[in-house]
């Protein structure tokens, strides 16, 4: 697979999305309300998810390596380290870029094996003025300054600053990400399995605790690893989640780096790396936290960004991913993924209307209560795996996430429904950080001070 490739499927897809949508509903509601008339193919459909459930279920342990990622590593040279670069594209982030920098500048790795690039996005608060003061404490630290006429959202900053980097891997990170300080010395053996395209390190809710919001969004980050280790473990989809997530330079460059047209870059790249026969780990430990959404409006826009930008990437590839070049189980694996995510839900509404218009039982049910089910024991094993606690723990905390996780149905049914309406619509939405408070804040408001005395 080669750049022009994509780049050419990206403006056809691109382009069409709309359309596209439209068509993909057509044929989601058609084939549901035919359910109505062959019953029969709902058991079909129930029968290979309960084949990948058991290949779930039954998946294999992971090679040593990929299973305990510290290891191998204490007896190497400073020079045999790969050269890591770490990229955080920030607008607008004063109140927590500083405690950023100062985490990732702080890494337990060679100082001469690792630098830290800063994207600053056009930031019209202190953001630049707290690189400024950072620059001159952390040599490790380089930024660069995006103007007004900059395009592409995340995606251009990242392709823009990439070519300024000399990493052999490239970490991206969010502004408000926390980082362990061994992060970067557990990548090593991870990376040394030459089809390793990328590694993505779980995410995990500072702000757990703040409220049942922030809680349900730390059982599902739990759950999402979980899952793509277990699809990972038999052959399937590693997916990447844009914070924490690191690249190969060579399996970035193999599909073009980052795609500009999409809102979601994390989960574009992923679909490419794949077709491009490069693999992509998942690793529950070490983890990087993040800042939780803290209500339901700002949880909402989220999700919807999320949401569309997974349904886009379907819509750009889903001809080369219906091609095969993933590979069998890498294709089947996407194939129920992308049904049980977005299909089904979107074919509840014309089961229940065939089931009214017929006087019929809806076909639909089973299906989702199977998923439900497997979604439910996968969370609290993820639960007591990521966090250590009890089995009491546990599924106290998964029977409470799991109303949380309904959200995702009303996301679903809006956000396709708007896509085959409104033209296509690039428009990048900046999560609000919130910070714990930076002291860096107050250090240039005295130098301020100072220098108009």
């Amino acid at each position: 697979m080669h750049e022009t490739d994509f780049r050419s499927s990206l403006q056809s897809g691109g382009n069409y999305r709309r359309i596209k949508t439209i068509l993909v509903l057509i044929i989601v509601y058609g084939l549901t309300i035919g359910l109505h008339f062959a019953p029969w193919w709902r058991w079909v459909l129930l029968g290979l998810f309960g084949i990948h459930a058991l290949r779930l279920i039954f998946a294999p342990p992971l090679s040593a390596i990929a299973a305990n990622p510290e290891i191998n590593h204490q007896n190497e040279r400073s020079s045999e380290f790969p050269f890591f670069s770490l990229l955080a594209s920030a607008k607008n982030e004063e109140a927590v870029i500083g405690n950023l920098v100062k985490n990732l500048c702080q890494i337990d790795y060679p100082s001469d094996r690792f630098e830290v690039w800063i994207v600053d996005d056009n930031s019209s608060d202190r953001t630049s003025d707290v690189l400024n003061l950072l620059k001159q404490k952390y040599p490790q630290l380089k930024t660069l300054r995006r103007g007004d006429e900059a395009q592409g959202g995340k995606s251009g900053a990242l392709n823009q600053v990439l070519a300024l980097t000399k990493g052999d891997i490239i970490g991206v990170f969010d502004a408000d990400a926390q980082v362990p300080a061994d992060v970067l010395r557990s990548l090593v053996p991870v990376f040394q399995q030459s089809k390793i395209g990328a590694v993505q390190l779980r995410k995990a809710i500072a702000n757990a605790t703040d409220n049942w919001w922030t809680a349900g969004q730390s059982a599902e980050m739990a759950l999402d690893l979980c899952l793509q280790d277990l699809r990972v473990r038999v052959g399937g989809v590693g997916e990447l989640r844009g914070n924490g997530q690191f690249v190969r330079r060579i399996a970035l460059d193999d599909c073009g780096g980052w795609n500009e047209q999409t809102i979601t870059d994390d989960l574009d790249l992923t679909i490419r790396l794949h077709l491009c026969q490069w693999d992509i780990a998942c690793l529950n430990f070490p983890a990087v936290q993040e800042e939780g959404v803290l209500t339901f409006k700002q949880l909402w826009h989220q999700r919807n960004r999320w949401a569309e930008g997974g349904f886009q990437r379907y819509l750009d590839y889903g001809k080369l991913l219906l091609s095969g070049k993933m590979g069998f189980w890498k294709t089947f694996d996407g194939c129920l993924f992308y049904i049980n995510q977005y299909l089904l839900t979107v074919a509840f509404i014309p089961d229940t209307i065939a089931a009214i218009a017929l006087k019929h039982n809806p076909m639909l049910p089973p299906i989702a209560g199977f998923s439900l089910a497997l979604t439910a024991v996968t969370m609290a094993v993820a639960l007591r795996r990521s966090y250590q606690v009890s089995w009491s723990q546990a599924i106290g905390q998964t029977a409470s996430a799991m109303i949380y996780m309904l959200h995702w149905i009303p996301v679903i049914a809006c956000v396709t429904l708007r896509m085959c309406v409104q033209p296509k619509l690039l428009k990048w939405v900046k999560t609000q950080h919130q910070g714990a408070g930076d002291n860096l804040l107050e250090d240039i408001e005295l130098q301020e001070v100072n220098n108009n005395a």
